[in-house]
């Protein structure tokens, strides 16, 4: 690659590029070229964060092989992706973490999703209210407008937590109970921040409830 595209692509100076390299090569970094003609960085060093423990490689992979197993299929797919972006970069005394791991993932059936949890986890990173048709226990179908928080994922399917301005507190939403969803132009008005921590304050007044009502029932002794 020449000095000036590096220069065009961080947008610095070409004397930038010539100082830098030659500080790089200084410090042992594997760049092999010359000014007016261009530079190569030599394979495996171009990811040096993902120069991984064993450990923390078999971690990686059985994060990924969840995922690529459970995920919706934008997220299994970029799973995958990461799994060969691994196995391109680290050395082949690691490679058998990789194509024979020790770890396993149980195979699941997944669960039947009308609308696509990418949307879901678009409207939570842009902070946008979700129209939702949502079809509860009994069968019976809301409309419901929803402030999204965050999109658990389980071995059984998804679940969204969201503010509900219909019930106006948090619920969880099961991803394969929703008929129909839209994203909607507006926008939540709450920061991120701000929304996530009500929700976290929400659920541990629940779980405190819960804790209550458990430590105060008493069965009836059977006869």
């Amino acid at each position: 690659m020449s000095a000036e595209k590096i220069a065009e692509e961080l947008e610095v100076s070409k004397r930038t590029v010539y100082r830098d390299i030659s500080a790089l090569i200084g410090q042992r970094v594997p760049i092999t070229g010359e000014p007016g003609v261009g530079y190569i960085l030599e394979r495996g060093f171009d990811m040096p964060p993902l120069m991984l423990t064993a450990d923390e490689l078999d971690a990686a992979t059985l994060g990924a092989n969840w995922v690529a197993s459970r995920g919706e299929p934008e997220l299994a797919r970029a799973a995958r992706n990461l799994i060969a972006k691994i196995k391109a970069i680290i050395p082949a005394a690691l490679l058998s973490h990789i194509q024979e791991p020790s770890t396993s993932i149980t195979p699941v059936t997944a669960s039947i999703e009308r609308v696509s949890s990418a949307m879901l986890r678009e409207a939570i990173r842009a902070g946008r209210k979700v129209e939702l048709e949502y079809e509860d226990n009994q069968g019976a179908v809301t409309l419901r407008i929803i402030w999204p928080v965050l999109l658990g994922y389980r071995d059984s399917g998804r679940i969204m937590a969201a503010w509900c301005e219909l019930r106006s507190a948090f619920r969880y939403f099961r991803t394969d109970r929703i008929i129909g969803a839209a994203l909607l132009n507006e926008r939540i008005p709450e920061r991120r921040a701000i929304l996530r921590s009500r929700w976290r304050l929400a659920m541990d007044k629940e779980r405190e409830r819960y804790q209550v009502a458990a430590a105060t029932y008493s069965p009836r002794p059977q006869s």
